[in-house]
């Protein structure tokens, strides 16, 4: 039997020339992302340093600190478009999606950093970007954000800036919108609330023969929300499943927070785990899809039961802080294309591990090459 990557890569093949047709309006954030790499022994200047290279080393390090003080360097390695919502268009860019993009990317002029985004996209900017501090380790990062520039996004601000008929246009042609970073967005749940009462029914229906319009949905770390809010706003994202598909894309950490709130049993990384997890998670919501990612490994769940791959993991990536985001663009560039979950799963998997080796978003022929090549 063909393997899962011989099968996703015949599927790919088949249909990727129709990714040009398809359009996704994405938002609603914005970030410039400095890279930045902990000093734990400097010997001399520029990058004569020995790193911190564990988040426990990290911590110790801090812990030390407790009613004294300490100086901690951050080594910058790179400025670059961050946000949850332009990363995942970016990748999704890079496969030929037609993208509209709706977020804080600067006010009054564009950011540097996503001026050439702004170039191959129709960009909407709502606010100055946010800023984050992204300290990188082998176990994994730490995002030191800086948010408030958030704070001002709200659907009237929306409609202001674009236009209400040139927001409902676009949301009216999308073959996927995708609205994530709940967490970091205070308005988010209100947006959400307004979009399915008076929004989306008030759109015209999908033309006769279009596939439904997918909607996909990423919390983005809820650690700091109220079991009160994340319980509500999980009910709010089913509620989009009158208006289409809802696909809601979790990392390990999100899909245990999400089972907590829900009541449901903690998932573990393992296969079984995992099949189970995004299984009961969409029983209990409702919707189309759910889909549970840590690093190691995907898995998915739909109306037909589960799939599940293992992952292209390296333990030394180039870069990881967006991985996930271009895990969910690869998922939703799959979707699009109408492919198989196993297989959307695949293009999720190939997109994030292309990206974290190379530093760049892969064009659908990269994820062919790394589908061959992946061994």
């Amino acid at each position: 039997m063909p393997s899962f990557k011989t099968r996703a890569l015949s599927a790919l093949r088949t249909v990727a020339h129709h990714a040009p047709a398809k359009a996704a309006l994405i938002g609603l954030d914005g970030f410039v992302d400095t890279i930045v790499t902990p000093v734990a022994q400097r010997t001399a200047q520029g990058d004569a340093f020995t790193p911190i290279t564990s988040i426990p080393e990290f911590a110790s390090r801090i812990a030390g600190a407790a009613g004294k003080s300490t100086n901690v360097e951050f080594y910058p390695l790179m400025d670059k478009l961050g946000g949850n919502g332009p990363i995942m268009a970016a990748a999704l860019l890079a496969g030929g999606t037609k993208i509209t993009y709706v977020g804080a990317l600067g006010h009054p002029s564009i950011h540097p950093v996503f001026q050439s985004f702004s170039s191959r996209a129709e960009i909407v900017s709502l606010a100055a970007p946010a800023t984050t501090i992204a300290v990188e380790f082998q176990d994994g990062k730490l995002m030191l954000g800086q948010l408030r520039s958030l704070d001002t996004i709200t659907l009237p601000k929306i409609e202001e800036v674009m236009g209400a008929a040139r927001f409902r246009a676009a949301l009216a042609s999308a073959d996927l919108v995708a609205l994530v970073n709940w967490t970091m967005i205070p308005n988010m749940s209100a947006i959400f609330t307004e979009l399915v009462e008076q929004v989306l029914p008030a759109l015209p229906a999908r033309a006769p023969g279009l596939p439904a319009r997918l909607f996909f949905f990423d919390l983005a770390d809820p650690e700091k929300r109220t079991r009160y809010d994340l319980h509500d706003v999980l009910h709010l994202i089913a509620r989009f499943s009158a208006y289409g598909e809802v696909t809601l894309g979790l990392n390990l950490k999100e899909a245990q927070q999400v089972a907590e709130v829900l009541a449901l049993p903690c998932p573990d990384k393992d296969e079984a785990s995992l099949r189970a997890a995004a299984a009961a998670i969409r029983g209990k919501l409702g919707i189309a899809t759910v889909v549970v990612h840590p690093r190691e490994s995907a898995a998915c769940a739909t109306a037909a039961g589960t799939a599940w791959i293992p992952g292209p993991y390296t333990d030394k990536p180039l870069i990881t802080t967006g991985a996930g985001d271009h895990f969910n663009g690869g998922f939703s560039q799959g979707q699009l294309l109408g492919l198989d979950p196993e297989s959307c799963l695949t293009l999720g998997a190939c997109t994030s591990g292309h990206y974290v080796r190379t530093g760049i978003s892969p064009t659908l022929a990269n994820i062919e090459t790394f589908l061959a090549t992946w061994s």
